[in-house]
């Protein structure tokens, strides 16, 4: 069941306006993972040294590749793994790692 996170607005922290939400959910939108971050379009943008509308045009494509991705998840501050699964268990795809 995926659940809103409009309840998880980003409230300004004492260190600047960096979001801590109150849980993380298992699956969510780039854009809205962006703005449960506490993140605006402008402020990825120039983390990713680029423009907003192309951050704008990135959250929104059903496919991009895998160093964009990184780029997005590395800008709002995590680290971005591939996981593949499968009945018997799962597997990390380490090609991915240190993609440049």
């Amino acid at each position: 069941m995926k659940t809103s996170i409009d309840h998880y607005s980003a409230a300004p922290s004492a260190v600047g306006r960096k979001a801590k939400p109150a849980a993380m959910l298992a699956e969510m939108p780039l854009h809205k993972l962006r703005k449960a971050r506490g993140l605006s379009q402008r402020t990825l943008a120039g983390r990713m040294n680029v423009k907003q509308p192309i951050i704008a045009k990135q959250e929104h494509q059903p496919n991009m590749n895998i160093s964009t991705l990184r780029g997005h998840i590395e800008a709002m501050g995590g680290r971005l793994e591939i996981i593949a699964r499968f009945p018997e268990g799962q597997v990390k795809i380490s090609n991915f790692d240190s993609v440049s």
